[in-house]
């Protein structure tokens, strides 16, 4: 997919997303994180990925909600738990949008050109290509299955959990079967046989890329000055008890 936004450099993206970042972990107030969640639906509209980003969000409910549930669990208040929610769900899209904006080989060339050693690079990479790669071979073997009558959701949630092994083993076999081949066909090719490597495309800042990074800081300055120089309002949720007479 081509955009404005896909066509910044990785590093300008990264730092955009290490700002979203350490704004979400700084504040623990709702209107701060509402404000930082809401910043973010610009780029991801002028990347034109949307729908990407709604699946990914979707995917990241039942984390959400165990989030939630755990901080009432250990007698943290509702206006926090709210806001820790808030704040997982603002980390998410910050890093879901990088990815979806970057392909993994920009990703890697920027890794070199900041001096990360190849081997790292690489496998971080590696890593990513791999991800979309194993959610495929986890849906054909839910199919598979599927198609033999086992039955995912149904029962408790021992049997639920245990519906899943006949997933679970197949796609740890293909996992490995396919990191075998790779380490096979890294050593044909002499992996690491030279340091001095050479790439044919070199990533270049432009002034798009600049003025990300400039965006960036000052947005962080600004949630750095709001975090201690603003007062801001505390949300109160009214709670109505019951009249027992």
């Amino acid at each position: 997919m081509d955009s404005p936004i896909h066509r910044l450099d990785p590093r300008a993206k990264f730092i955009l997303t290490l700002g979203f970042f350490a704004a979400s972990l700084m504040f623990t107030h709702i209107y701060a994180l509402i404000v930082i969640f809401v910043a973010q639906i610009p780029g991801i509209l002028l990347a034109k990925t949307i729908s990407r980003w709604i699946r990914s969000m979707r995917g990241g409910l039942f984390f959400g909600f165990f989030i939630f549930i755990m901080n009432i669990i250990f007698g943290t208040p509702l206006v926090s738990s709210i806001a820790f929610t808030i704040r997982f769900f603002n980390i998410m899209s910050s890093f879901s949008f990088f990815f979806m904006t970057t392909s993994a080989d920009d990703l890697g060339l920027a890794l070199e050109q900041i001096h990360v050693p190849y081997s790292i690079s690489f496998t971080f990479t590696t890593a990513v290509r791999l991800v979309p790669t194993m959610a495929i071979d986890a849906q054909t073997v839910v199919d598979a299955q599927r198609s033999r009558g086992l039955e995912l959701d149904k029962g408790n949630f021992v049997k639920r959990v245990r519906n899943y092994i006949p997933i679970l083993i197949p796609l740890i076999i293909s996992a490995i079967r396919r990191s075998v081949e790779l380490a096979e066909a890294l050593e044909s090719r002499a992996f690491g046989a030279t340091e001095n490597r050479t790439a044919i495309v070199s990533l270049k800042m432009r002034a798009a890329d600049y003025l990300v990074i400039l965006a960036s800081v000052l947005g962080l300055a600004f949630a750095i000055y709001v975090y201690f120089y603003v007062q801001l309002p505390i949300l109160m949720i009214p709670i109505q008890i019951p009249r027992l007479f």
